[in-house]
């Protein structure tokens, strides 16, 4: 009896101890200690809920949209913590509804939250229907993103659109409160003049125009990256629509989009401008498919599923392979992608590999590669832990080679990840946006098929 006691009391001790040693934080979630007691499905929602919070807790408070970045260690050189992004703020608007979707807000609040955000859209500033990239958050003046380039983004207008035809389709049949929201994003929706950004009817589309500066940043969008929401939108408006000669010879560069190139065994199928015989960063497989479902989307020039997925497994394929011979880069750390980087910003991608990878990249192509991209997950959490993850989800980017791990995080790369992860779980956005009649006649007049949703 007195062994018995003492056993006993020796066990209560031990799990005292162990308790004790297991990190837990309220704010952060739980790391390390705690990961395995987590299934895959569990650890996905996690991720979900932490990473909603940039775009709702950490919302800047007039316009109820996303902050370009967020920095938690209050450091902000350019003095921009209060700068909203329209495109990273689009990404934000899908955001609240995976966070009605998934429980982690009531509907209502989100619904107010929408509300807050359409009505800011309405007032703040537009050029020919078009937002700038910046804004001022607390005036909705906007903030130039260059010195020429104070006037509208079609790209980032295009984003933001993408959202609002979410929002239109998900509250079209709700509550008075709910159509109202519905029937102002179409409003805005509409009110983009696509048509005025071909600079003289050209059969191409414009990145940028200021009403000082006028057309003297002379970016027509051609060729693959990630603007291919924007041709489709551009084609789908009702009201400032574009001809199909404007995709075709515009963006598909009248068929010159197209390449035979491959890298290790699979196709890359169209070019990657300014990345001949590789593929660019992963971001261009996220921010245009969002809302466009690319299972079984096929024209003329690619299947896009085959397109994103080939290009997230090379990208992986080339960190395994690490001709760099960066630390830690593998099977369960892959992806580079447009991040924050040890000097500065840069648009990682296997041409411009600095040893940086950005979480975003694997976690938002979780559609494409859930298995590998599970695996990066559980690295991430399991091992690297509290380096990082923090209060909004995984931070924008690490270096194990270079020992850095900023605690800091951007709009742009934040906004994919519980979007995409929630258009693989149950095809919330894909099935919201594929569903506006709009983007069915645009995609049918581009000469889209899809095996996935009738057009």
């Amino acid at each position: 009896m007195k062994n018995f006691f003492y056993i006993l009391l020796l066990s209560f001790f031990a799990v005292l101890f162990s308790c004790s040693q297991s990190p837990s934080n309220k704010d952060d979630g739980q790391v390390n200690g705690q990961a395995d007691s987590l299934s895959d499905d569990s650890l996905l929602t996690l991720v979900q809920q932490q990473t909603f919070q940039y775009f709702w807790e950490g919302a800047e408070e007039t316009s109820g949209l996303a902050r370009e970045r967020i920095h938690l260690d209050g450091v902000y050189p350019e003095n921009d913590q209060d700068v909203v992004t329209i495109g990273g703020g689009g990404f934000g608007v899908m955001n609240i509804l995976v966070g009605i979707e998934r429980g982690f807000i009531s509907r209502q609040e989100g619904v107010q939250r929408l509300e807050q955000i359409v009505n800011y859209l309405e007032k703040a500033d537009r050029f020919h229907g078009a937002w700038p990239h910046w804004l001022h958050g607390p005036t909705g003046k906007v903030k130039p993103f260059g010195q020429k380039d104070n006037g509208g983004d079609l790209v980032e207008t295009a984003f933001m659109a993408q959202s609002l035809l979410c929002v239109r389709q998900y509250l079209a049949n709700g509550n008075e409160q709910e159509q109202a929201v519905a029937a102002k994003a179409d409003q805005l929706w509409k009110e983009i003049d696509w048509n005025w950004y071909r600079k003289g009817n050209q059969n191409v589309l414009y990145w940028h125009w200021s009403p000082e500066y006028e057309w003297e940043m002379n970016f027509p969008v051609t060729g693959y990256n990630e603007c291919l929401i924007m041709y489709v939108l551009a084609a789908a408006s009702p009201t400032h629509g574009v001809p199909a000669a404007v995709y075709h010879e515009g963006w598909a560069k009248s068929g010159k989009i197209k390449t035979d190139a491959e890298q290790y065994g699979h196709k890359i199928i169209l070019g990657f401008n300014g990345h001949e015989g590789t593929v660019g960063p992963m971001f261009w497989a996220h921010y245009s498919y969002l809302g466009l479902d690319p299972r079984g989307l096929k024209d003329e020039y690619a299947d896009y599923w085959e397109l994103n997925k080939n290009q997230t497994l090379i990208q992986r394929q080339y960190c395994i392979e690490n001709p760099k011979d960066f630390k830690g880069y593998g099977p369960n750390a892959w992806g580079l992608t447009a991040s924050y980087s040890v000097n500065g910003y840069a648009g990682h991608s296997p041409k411009e590999d600095l040893g940086v990878i950005s979480p975003t990249a694997a976690l938002s192509s979780y559609p494409y590669t859930p298995e590998y991209s599970m695996q990066v997950i559980r690295y991430l959490y399991d091992q690297l832990g509290s380096k990082v993850w923090g209060k909004y989800g995984f931070y924008d980017a690490y270096s194990e080679t270079d020992n850095w791990f900023p605690q800091r995080y951007l709009a742009i790369d934040q906004g994919p990840i519980p979007v995409m992860i929630e258009n693989e779980r149950s095809g919330l956005l894909w099935n919201l946006f594929m569903s506006a009649s709009e983007v069915k006649e645009g995609l049918k007049k581009l000469g889209f098929s899809s095996s996935q949703h009738s057009l």
